[in-house]
């Protein structure tokens, strides 16, 4: 309704001010008969009225349509009265559905085309890389370590940039089985060790009993724990030899938790951790820091289903916990 009365108000204001201005020639002429001035003007407004009546409730789903937001894009197909107009705005809405599906077909190829580049070429950076650290083996110290600290260093950046491009297809990516969350933990430091030595901070495990087992995803819950352990050791160096893995259930939930006895998170950074691309003060200290390995923990969490909690105090050290509800513990049924 209001749709309709703006686009005809030009209209109305202009025939007021053409039935004023007869009456007002009228009686420049002499003619004081005002009641059947009067007479013809309201006829003129009744019929004047009747016309926009009529127009308002033979185009009433057009306004309708055209006031109401889409929410969808298969209400563009949807079809309005069979008035030109309307069957001009069908053919419009029809052509612009049209374009925007070749638009978005024609990126989510790019977009493919672009995840299997970048997957391709983190493989094919691995290759050199061991090349690499072999080639490292026949050097003396300390410039074997150095190079083979720098090749650890591409290999976690090329695994993070591989993540990150399967993330967006992670519906595609990943197997739902039972994983034995200790076993899990010894593949995770056996592949850090060398990480450890270098910032002479190591893992010490407890557990709460044997055998805990959860249903999850083992890739992806192989690379958040490597995040979430990580950056317990990155963010201890210095500070603390030694960083505490915990398994155990609470209240029918399996958890893996990791502490760290660091540098913790200011409180004004925590709200932000799991932002993309988001490092804080920490990572303004730490320049390794990409602000992308929390973001994707907290995304792949999401999807799998798992919840991520975390605490952290200044100066004290921070924990974090992946936490698999009581329908994904296998311990317990």
């Amino acid at each position: 309704m209001k749709l309709f009365f703006k686009e005809h108000q030009l209209l109305i204001g202009l025939q007021a001010l053409q039935f004023g201005l007869i009456c007002f020639i009228l009686w420049l002429d002499g003619y004081r008969d005002m009641r059947t001035v009067f007479y013809a003007v309201f006829i003129g407004f009744f019929l004047f009225s009747s016309y926009l009546v009529y127009r308002y409730f033979t185009r009433r789903r057009f306004y309708k349509r055209l006031e109401k937001p889409m929410v969808s894009f298969d209400e563009s197909l949807q079809k309005t009265e069979h008035v030109p107009v309307g069957k001009a705005l069908d053919q419009l809405l029809k052509s612009q559905y049209r374009l925007y599906q070749e638009k978005i077909s024609e990126t989510e190829m790019r977009k493919e085309e672009h995840l299997t580049f970048i997957d391709r070429w983190v493989h094919q950076m691995k290759t050199p890389l061991s090349v690499i650290e072999l080639t490292a083996r026949d050097l003396d110290e300390p410039e074997s370590s150095n190079i083979r600290e720098e090749t650890d260093r591409i290999k976690t950046g090329l695994n993070t940039v591989l993540y990150m491009a399967r993330l967006r297809t992670i519906e595609q990516d990943f197997r739902i089985k039972p994983v034995m969350l200790e076993s899990l933990v010894h593949d995770v430091n056996l592949e850090n060790k060398r990480f450890f030595i270098r910032n002479d901070v190591y893992p010490k495990l407890e557990k709460e009993r044997s055998g805990i087992t959860v249903e999850t995803d083992e890739k992806w819950l192989l690379f958040m724990m490597t995040q979430l352990i990580q950056n317990a050791v990155k963010y201890s160096a210095g500070k603390s030899n030694q960083i505490m893995i915990s398994l155990y259930e609470r209240e029918g939930a399996a958890i893996f938790e990791v502490a760290d006895f660091g540098i913790g998170i200011p409180e004004e950074d925590r709200k932000r951790i799991f932002n993309a691309f988001y490092t804080g003060g920490n990572g303004r200290q730490y320049r390794e820091s990409t602000g992308m390995g929390l973001f994707l923990v907290k995304e792949v969490a999401d999807y799998l289903g798992h919840g991520i909690e975390m605490e952290s105090m200044v100066g004290e050290g921070t924990t974090f916990r992946i936490i698999f509800s009581p329908a994904q513990n296998m311990t317990q049924m």
